[in-house]
């Protein structure tokens, strides 16, 4: 077995990864990237079929600042581009029919997703006591300061297609830090998020939601091909322990085992595998990390003719909340966000199915996702003809789901950590599961290395 020394080992390669590997290398470290794939972004990826961009994994995301400002410190925002402002058409179902969201203060007046009763308790929000969020579930916190009808007209929806989640189960602290911050500084999230809308952070966030140009596996290539040595990809981290000053990293590979002795670890894999990492480090941060729960989901992408679907497709797609007792999560009109995504007169609808609503889809077999998807799509849309599939990704670990500790217990984690030295932890279950947040978390955890 090979030796040998370096600077700093990101050990996985999804974009919280690459994030933290380009955010080292920025700072002079000599980085080496280790990740079992055979390409580098994670569960970033696309694949053209039958003229169709596909997406497996994330399929849109917001640009918050900080991303912005990686990405601009970096020659990269041209990898990502704009949807369409069609997109900013979005839609629930109720009662089996489409019904847009309100986007604006009039909208929410005249909205019929909402009762006049409801409307009513939003306005009173500024005047509700503070509370505890931290101990909140989603659903508590939201309900205590908006009420009910707007936790399970507008939330409980939003959550399914972010976290494809409970929220009765999610933990406000860690699901809506913001929100929870504001009640906290002012006393009101209406009040705190007014207020802090002219407040300046790192970057400037970007208006509405983006793709990769091309997908977000060509965007996790390009971000890959900053690094000075590419990732070595179909390589396993099978051991992790400290050697005085610094820490040892055994690694499996095709070419030949090998251990690598460096003086920062980023351990940016999803928290299962970091878990049985950490196993060799502190069996209570292993055992804290395996106490997170994530929700399976099937990304189910499908070809229509644009001419054969009753309801028409514009926007940018629509939501199912759970009282409408159907197994689809949600659709995305990715060909109308993104246009060169489908074939001339084709739409690319991307559907959703699983989550905490239907776990069991790790266990059914693709004819019955694909009849499951194709029954609600046509309760909703209205199908003359059975859609064209265009494969699908089941992710059985697809989405964490933090409780009302979750934030507690990553704290706790991060500060065993801090004591370790060289040692810090990223990916989606450390602070927000949008790609963007990702990509956050692994700038953070090299900065906190540097």
């Amino acid at each position: 077995m090979s030796a040998a020394e370096v600077d700093a080992v990101v050990i996985g390669a999804g974009i919280a990864g690459l994030a933290a590997a380009t955010t080292l290398q920025a700072s002079g470290c000599e980085v080496v990237v280790v990740d079992p794939s055979d390409r580098p972004g994670g569960v970033m990826r696309t694949d053209h079929v039958n003229g169709y961009v596909v997406e497996r994994g994330p399929n849109t995301s917001l640009i918050k600042g900080p991303m912005q400002a990686f990405l601009a410190s970096r020659g990269l925002l041209e990898a990502v581009e704009p949807a369409k402002t069609e997109g900013q058409r979005r839609y629930l179902v109720r009662d089996g029919a489409l019904v847009p969201v309100p986007t604006s203060t009039l909208g929410f007046a005249t909205s019929p997703l909402l009762s006049t009763r409801a409307k009513l308790r939003m306005l009173a929000e500024p005047f509700i006591r503070r509370g505890k969020p931290e101990a909140e579930s989603v659903a508590e916190f939201l309900g205590r300061r908006l009420g009910s009808d707007v936790v399970d007209s507008l939330v409980g929806p939003f959550l399914t297609g972010v976290y494809a989640g409970d929220e009765n189960r999610l933990g406000a602290e860690a699901v809506f830090p913001g929100l929870t911050r504001h009640e906290e500084r002012f006393g009101s999230i209406v009040v705190g998020a007014a207020l802090s809308s002219f407040s300046r952070g790192e970057g400037k966030a970007l208006r509405g939601s983006y793709g990769g140009a091309g997908g977000f596996g060509r965007f996790a290539r390009q971000l890959a091909d900053q690094l000075g040595e590419p990732p070595a990809l179909g390589s396993r981290v099978v051991g992790l322990g400290r050697d005085d000053s610094r820490w040892r990293v055994e690694i499996e590979s095709p070419t030949g085992d090998m251990t690598l002795s460096a003086r920062r670890v980023v351990v940016a894999t999803p928290s299962l595998e970091a878990a049985n990492l950490m196993r060799g480090v502190s069996g209570d941060v292993a055992a804290a990390l395996e106490a997170i729960h994530y929700a399976p989901v099937a990304s189910v992408p499908i070809g229509v003719d644009r001419d054969k679907v009753r309801e028409g497709v514009s926007g940018f797609g629509f939501l199912v909340p759970r009282t409408e007792q159907r197994s689809l999560l949600g659709c995305l009109y990715m060909s109308r966000l993104f246009p060169s995504r489908a074939p001339q007169g084709k739409e690319l609808l991307h559907c959703m199915i699983g989550g905490t609503r239907w776990p069991e889809v790790v266990h059914a077999s693709e004819h019955e996702i694909l009849s499951r998807v194709y029954e609600d799509l046509d309760a909703i849309l209205g199908l003359d003809v059975e859609p064209a599939p265009l494969g699908m990704a089941v992710w059985p670990r697809a989405i964490p789901q933090p409780d009302r500790d979750h934030g507690a217990r990553m704290r706790w984690a991060q500060g065993r950590l801090a004591e370790a030295r060289g040692l810090a932890l990223a990916g989606c279950y450390t602070g927000g599961v949008g790609v963007s947040d990702s990509l956050v978390s692994g700038v953070e955890a090299a900065r906190s290395l540097i």
